[in-house]
């Protein structure tokens, strides 16, 4: 197809809701899924690894594709990785992660489980979702019969092509053997699912294009299966940075981790260059209204990032949270204390030096707001901290227990130049 071709028009739902909001980055014969969605019930699949106890919000785009692809009439499977997180993905690391125990790994798959239940629904029944582990089928695999069976359709030369792979040694960063192994298992996890569930899609972002395609064809070669890809693009807001990078550190989905207050002001503090991109890609507001939104200037483009946490918030947390945070997130702006503002404790029992109170740069790392010392004195110098309200001007003078809120007992931390931050510390 020539560069000045028409676009492909796809036909089915799925893909029409995939282009039409922007997840589409690649896709394998593109008008042969076309057609195979229009042809009946399809099931797709998406990979994620136990290496921690929640998912974060890079996972998040692949989350709603699933939700999509069900909404449309199809049936989605969250694989859980438990048994390839025992070897580690090297897409996009420049050194190998640690080896986690069967224990952690089993603990994580079970806390990172009720994330999927937020987004998709599970049964029984043709379009229900399943969750597997490919634990089930790689734990059972003696390693000369995997290799014999599945070793001879992979070529190394191919293999130091990826870029997984071709990275990690530009870098002269090490790649061990067992790393290199991950994109044989992943192949194996496709042609399993197929076999098992009649799987024939898998979808992923971008950096897992050549994983996909060695899934892709290892059906074909082995079972004469016509499988499929779809990726989604590399996600970056329109400074650059990749997204969810916060000033306090990952986005996590479980509230456990992160409060749905702090995931409502992450959507809040979107740059207005990228709030109808991300209405598009995590919300389901009519694409008209999102055109709308997207459009306001000015200071009224603070209404659509509103539209946009509220939305995305009630997705993961439910709608009662997502009230509860915009409700915090009003009363902080006014100047107020809210419950619902997330609460860090500060221990001043036993220590004579926390007789008075405490430093900003202290009461800054108390809160986790920054992780150390040296960091929180480089926000104030920034003048990027305000306490009370009050822009912190210094990293020496002591803030007053007696500075307290009177009717909650805490302090009211805020760091970012537009508050982008905002927590509560209680001394006890």
């Amino acid at each position: 197809m020539s560069d000045d071709a028409e676009p492909f028009k796809p036909k089915s739902d799925f893909l029409r809701v995939m282009q039409e909001r922007g997840y589409i980055h690649q896709i394998t014969d593109v008008e042969a899924l076309d057609a195979a969605l229009l042809g009946g019930v399809v099931t797709a699949y998406v990979g994620y690894d136990c290496t921690a106890d929640s998912l974060h919000i890079g996972n998040l785009i692949s989350i709603m594709m699933l939700r999509w692809f069900q909404r449309t009439g199809h049936r989605p499977i969250t694989l859980m990785g438990g048994g390839t997180t025992k070897v580690g993905d090297p897409t996009d690391k420049d050194q190998q992660r640690p080896l986690l125990t069967d224990a952690v790994i089993n603990a994580n798959l079970a806390s990172i489980k009720g994330a999927f239940q937020k987004f998709v629904s599970f049964g029984e029944g043709p379009t229900d979702a399943l969750m597997v582990n490919n634990a089930d089928w790689l734990e059972k695999l003696g390693y000369v019969e995997f290799l014999r069976e599945f070793g001879v359709h992979f070529t190394i030369n191919r293999m130091l092509a990826f870029d997984s792979v071709k990275l990690r040694l530009e870098r002269e960063q090490p790649m061990s053997f067992l790393e290199f192994n991950y994109m044989l298992m992943q192949a194996t996890d496709f042609r399993e699912l197929g076999l098992r569930h009649g799987c024939t899609l898998q979808m992923g972002g971008s950096d897992q294009w050549g994983n996909i395609i060695n899934g892709v064809e290892l059906n074909r070669r082995m079972d004469a299966r016509q499988a499929f890809g779809l990726t989604t693009p590399l996600l970056t807001t329109a400074s650059g940075e990749k997204m969810g990078k916060t000033v306090g550190g990952a986005v996590w989905l479980n509230a456990d981790r992160l409060s749905p207050y702090d995931y409502w002001q992450m959507w809040r503090n979107t740059e207005d260059a990228d709030v109808g991109k991300f209405l598009r890609l995590f919300t389901e507001l009519p694409l008209d209204e999102i055109a709308k939104l997207a459009a306001l200037q000015g200071s009224e483009i603070n209404e659509a990032k509103k539209v946009l946490a509220n939305e995305a918030t009630t997705l993961l947390h439910g709608a009662s949270a997502a009230q509860a945070a915009a409700a915090a997130a009003k009363a902080a702006a006014e100047g107020g204390i809210s419950d619902d503002m997330p609460t860090y404790t500060i221990d001043r029992s036993g220590h004579p030096e926390w007789q008075y109170g405490r430093t900003p740069a202290a009461i800054l790392v108390a809160a986790r707001l920054v992780p150390s010392m040296s960091e929180a004195r480089r926000k104030i110098a920034e003048g990027a901290v305000r306490i009370n309200d009050n822009i912190v001007t210094t990293e020496i003078k002591t803030i007053s227990w007696k500075e307290l809120d009177p009717e909650h007992g805490t302090f009211k931390v805020q760091l970012g130049k537009n508050r982008s931050k905002i927590v509560l510390v209680k001394p006890v």
